[in-house]
């Protein structure tokens, strides 16, 4: 029994040892913004997300990364809902080479492998069209392998396999496994230069967004990215070139493109402008097809680097909606 005792304290002792050297290294950031909005005559306030960002370097190999949105949901109960985002252990293979497992964002483009939710980080107000017509698989939870900075060029990559679309967190809803595979270059300061693709099949009986398919759809995805953030001038522009295809319709093609632009007037004022189309081919099964172009013109006044005002206006025009105007204003903040 004495052995036990002595046994157990050591234990607790090693524990909290543990807790003293690594504790230290666990970051917590929160990140949240509120919005004022006129559209069609209409004035209105509100609060967009709010962000938990988590990071811990648990020894010199392992490290943790977790992210948990707090946001506005109508159907829930008390009108909001928790929805955890990202939940990352990353074990470093050597150098520069890391697998990944967990919950990810799935590194198909530019804006969904950079940024996170802290709106505070965006170059605009909102996310680009692409994402709210859910052309790409924003999450993915499965392992990945990813390498960075790797040579003169800084070349990178990533190798994904995971749950497919219509899976969840915790089960995979078919046998398959979706496929991404990433590559970029940057060979100049500020300059990324990106392709991916995507593969997976989603099985009949899925429910997406828009429903419950009537059909097994095999997706690809072929996105290219281009982006420059320099002393002056900032640059991004993606498009995405979606293939749906089932054994009654065959192929049919989406494209999805956008490009942002802004110029630093003075250090911390930067005017901008964002264009976005998204155009789908007669007989998508998919996709939720609406044909729509949109135009974004504003100015962002990034007071320090975790405090950033914005203003914009969009003009947008869809298939099934119509022309819509509206003006935003956005204060975010990280803390």
């Amino acid at each position: 029994m004495k052995k036990v005792v002595i046994l157990v304290s050591v234990l607790m002792v090693c524990l909290g040892t543990t807790r003293t050297l690594f504790g230290q290294n666990t970051q917590i950031r929160g990140f949240a913004d509120v919005v004022t909005s006129v559209q069609n005559g209409k004035a209105s306030f509100g609060i967009d997300e709010q962000d938990l960002f988590i990071t811990s370097q648990l020894n010199d190999r392992f490290s943790f990364l977790g992210e948990t949105v707090f946001k506005y949901t109508p159907s829930s109960a008390t009108k909001f809902a928790v929805s955890i985002e990202r939940i990352v252990i990353k074990f470093n293979i050597a150098g520069n080479h890391n697998v990944l497992v967990g919950k990810h964002h799935t590194p198909v483009n530019y804006w969904n492998d950079t940024y996170h939710h802290g709106r505070v980080f965006f170059p605009t107000i909102y996310r680009p069209l692409l994402f709210d017509a859910n052309i790409i698989p924003i999450h993915t939870t499965g392992i990945s392998f990813r390498g960075q900075n790797l040579g003169g060029a800084k070349f990178g990559y990533d190798f994904m396999l995971g749950n497919g679309i219509g899976s969840s967190d915790v089960l995979d809803n078919d046998k398959g496994k979706s496929i991404t595979a990433a590559v970029h270059i940057k060979p100049a300061a500020g300059l990324r230069i990106g392709a991916s693709w995507y593969n997976d099949v989603i099985a009949k009986g899925t429910v997406t967004h828009d429903g419950v398919l009537d059909w097994e759809v095999r997706q690809n995805l072929i996105t290219g990215s281009l982006s420059y953030f320099g002393k002056k001038f900032e640059l991004l522009t993606e498009t995405t070139v979606g293939s749906n295809k089932t054994d009654t319709t065959g192929a049919k093609q989406t494209v999805a493109f956008y490009a942002y632009a802004g110029i630093k007037i003075k250090e911390k004022v930067v005017p901008y402008i964002r264009l976005d189309a998204l155009s789908y081919q007669a007989g998508e099964i998919y996709y939720h097809k609406d044909n729509t172009r949109s135009f974004v013109g504003g100015i962002r006044y990034n007071i320090n680097y975790l405090i950033a005002l914005k203003v914009e206006y969009q003009r947008q025009h869809s298939e099934i909606s119509g022309d819509a105007d509206k003006l935003t204003a956005q204060l975010a903040v990280g803390f």
